[in-house]
């Protein structure tokens, strides 16, 4: 069975407990074999981070594979049929902590790599490679801190395929070619703890903020566009009060987020929901939290080779999405590249069990390799 390059490489990686920011020598492997074929490394370490940028070519265009080495924790390990870290094969799936997000995507780049420039040595342009072991944790020295270090010395990315797990139902079904923004809020709101039997003395939070809530839930922030659905507005956490059945509480503290589209600012979001709360006459303090801002890469060179490598290796069509969470990729369009993420099967991420179809690695790699072959020749 690991007579497939991609499978194998797939193993080794998984072997390793890379669980974030811990890299435990992930990236060491991927160095050594990209050394093989001429790629410059670059180790770039923040804080308790590590970081590889590796480069084939002093040219442009540049065409960027990227991903990440960590991978989440594992939970309950008694709960998994077979250890995180000790890859098994069963039923044509590969199981282990991080074979769907993301080390199998990061195997089948390299093998990908390994045969293009084995025929194209002299293939135009640049082959990069941006891997980082902080996505999966706060993401401040990862990924955004490696481009303001490109940027710095104006280095920079025109194609960048991000390895994100993005299929669905099959391989190369879905891809991603943009993502939504991510505003996060923490809104206090102050009252005035009390007796619950004498309510004119206090003044109840929760009572207060009820019709501030209700219209941040209705409110309509946009209608989407072509790229993106509507803004959402979603609550993932309230909490106020004592514990006890008799005290009104003080304070009222709210977490909320927003998954915003391209057509509204998070500037413009803030505004509004300061609007509605000064319009309830709300005491209040909000704090802010912008964890990705949205991006779009519309059809050209990038997407174009997207399509044409799925249709040719798969067979079919794929579709083009910007559902779901964040990802890297929205530390790197900024610069002006063009962003898609494609990838394995997502069902399983994250979960106990994760796993792969074993007979997805190497097409995985193939249309990996054919877009290279269509950029870069």
């Amino acid at each position: 069975m690991t007579s497939s390059a991609t499978l194998a490489l797939s193993i080794e990686l998984l072997q390793q407990p890379s669980v974030t920011p811990n890299d435990h020598t992930c990236q060491q492997i991927i160095a050594k074999r990209l050394e093989k074929h001429n790629f410059h490394i670059e180790n770039m370490r923040f804080e308790d981070v590590d970081n590889i940028w590796a480069r084939r070519g002093t040219t442009g265009p540049v065409f960027c594979f990227a991903g990440h080495t960590d991978v989440v924790p594992t939970g309950n390990v008694d709960a998994w049929t077979s250890a995180p870290f000790n890859p098994d094969i069963r039923d044509g799936k590969l199981y282990g902590r991080g074979s769907a997000d993301m080390k199998t995507a990061i195997a089948a780049m390299i093998t990908a790599t390994e045969r293009f420039v084995s025929k194209y040595p002299d293939h135009k342009g640049s082959i990069a490679y941006l891997i980082t072991s902080d996505e999966e944790g706060p993401a401040k020295n990862g990924t955004v801190k490696v481009i303001e270090t490109l940027e710095k010395r104006h280095e920079k990315i025109d194609w960048c395929l991000v390895g994100e797990p993005s299929s669905t139902d099959r391989l190369g079904d879905i891809v991603k070619n943009g993502r939504r923004g991510s505003l996060n809020a923490k809104i206090t709101i102050q009252g005035k703890q009390g007796h619950v039997a004498y309510p004119h003395l206090a003044k109840n939070p929760i009572h207060l903020a009820t019709s501030a809530i209700d219209t941040l839930c209705k409110t309509t922030w946009d209608q989407g566009n072509e790229y993106f659905p509507a803004t959402s507005f979603q609550i993932s956490n309230i909490a106020a009060g004592t514990g006890a059945t008799n005290v009104i509480p003080d304070v009222l503290d709210i977490t909320c987020n927003f998954r915003y589209c391209t057509e509204v600012t998070a500037d413009e979001l803030k505004a509004r929901v300061v609007d509605i709360l000064n319009a309830n006459q709300l005491d209040y303090h909000i704090e802010w939290n912008l964890s990705g801002q949205p991006f779009i890469t519309p059809v050209g060179d990038l997407v174009k080779a997207t399509q044409h490598a799925i249709q040719k290796v798969c067979g079919y069509k794929t579709t083009l999405s910007t559902s779901g969470g964040t990802s890297d990729g929205r530390f790197i369009a900024p610069t002006g590249a063009q962003v898609i993420e494609l990838g394995v099967l997502n069902a399983t991420i994250h979960q106990v069990n994760e796993h792969v179809n074993i007979a997805d690695l190497e097409p995985l790699s193939a249309i990996y390799e054919e877009m290279l072959v269509q950029l870069l020749t």
